[in-house]
């Protein structure tokens, strides 16, 4: 614990805006890997972690390359690459296990048991040695499920990863385990769009990230490595309110989340307060009388209105489409789509649609 201690102490002292950024240097396989733009969607974490920080504090070095294995990668001398640069105050993310399990590969293939830990160590032996920080991240989730369960396809190697950073004292962030969850939160269907299923392109890849995925993965790992070192937080340039590991716990049964289709809900209507011509309104949750606010769409058809009439609340009026005559307060203002109509309690106001598309508006009030 001591030792683990001093090894993330040297992040307490994070560089100033006026000083050099330390670096950040990524160890890893295809996931973490960067990829040009002729490769789109395709994108690996480790690309997308610079946008998480400030690069005046923190300056990502990606070494990740896809098909590698702590083996092959320090037998093509990648770290070597790294340990040329590498130097105090800088940081050594290592993520391995995708291709260390590829027993039919021999340049590839680490039992878990035995090379893959063997293999690990001298990562994080180098980066002690350079007075730099290593941080293990265990392999991250595939998107493979069998009769509705997704499958842990990295089990083994994750616990040897972790039996090393226990044993050696190596700071680590349980990638597997929060992707895992990230996964189910999402679901089977929902979880395909982070990933590499692009039917135009041919693609069904569970292994890989396209860029809203990369994007995900790399919000888990920044939020676990703060959680680890909380002092990292200011040289943040995003949020991070990406923490699925209580995701659905502790919900109310009887105040279910929902969705619901306008088609199902919608009323034809006079125009409101004395106003001409026909509306429809769609009264999104009118039956949650506990939620604090509602939440309506009205469409004005052509020649429809919503007459003048005394504000008893504040309403917000958001224009969606059209175009309309707005009066408030003896002031007209002609209104069309991307405007917000703010009318306080006191005010007087009315709402005119104007030529030949309907006024689409939504609305939102306290209840």
């Amino acid at each position: 614990m001591l030792r683990l201690l001093l090894s993330l102490s040297l992040l307490l002292a994070a560089p100033s805006a006026l000083c050099a950024p330390h670096r950040i240097f990524i160890a890893g396989d295809s996931t973490a890997a960067a990829y040009g733009p002729e490769r789109a969607p395709q994108a690996g974490w480790g690309q997308a972690l610079q946008t998480y920080l400030d690069p005046t504090v923190w300056e990502v070095r990606n070494h990740a390359k896809g098909g590698r294995s702590t083996r092959s990668f320090i037998d093509e001398k990648r770290l070597d690459a790294i340990a040329a640069e590498l130097q105090r105050g800088d940081v050594l993310l290592i993520q391995f296990g995708h291709n260390d399990a590829k027993f039919e590969d021999p340049t590839r293939y680490t039992e878990p048991g035995g090379a893959y830990p063997q293999y690990l160590l001298r990562y994080v032996q180098l980066a002690r040695d350079k007075g730099a920080t290593p941080v293990l991240i265990t392999p991250v989730a595939r998107l493979l499920y069998d009769f509705g369960s997704l499958l842990d396809t990295h089990a083994l190697y994750t616990q040897a990863m972790k039996q090393l950073a226990t044993r050696e004292q190596v700071a680590l962030i349980d990638l597997n385990d929060s992707s895992t969850r990230w996964i189910r939160a999402l679901g089977e269907q929902g979880a395909r769009p982070y990933f590499l299923f692009v039917p135009e392109q041919n693609k069904a890849d569970g292994t890989h990230f396209s860029t809203a995925g990369a994007n995900a993965v790399a919000c888990l790992v920044v939020r676990d490595w703060v959680a680890l070192q909380p002092t990292l937080k200011p040289a943040l340039k995003r949020d991070i309110d990406c923490d699925v590991r209580s995701a659905g716990q502790g919900a109310d049964a009887s105040k279910p989340s929902r969705v619901v289709h306008e088609r199902d809900i919608a009323i034809t209507q006079p125009g409101p307060h004395g106003g001409a011509g026909p509306t429809t309104a769609y009264p999104f949750f009118a039956d949650d009388t506990d939620l604090p606010f509602v939440l309506r769409k009205r469409v004005l058809h052509k020649g429809a209105g919503i007459g003048l009439h005394p504000q008893h609340k504040d309403e917000i009026y958001y224009i969606v489409s059209g175009r309309g005559s707005y009066v408030l307060d003896g002031k007209q203002h002609d209104v069309a789509a991307g405007d917000a109509l703010l009318t306080r309690t006191g005010s007087l106001h009315a709402l005119q649609q104007v030529g030949d598309d309907d006024l689409v508006v939504l609305l939102a009030y306290p209840r």
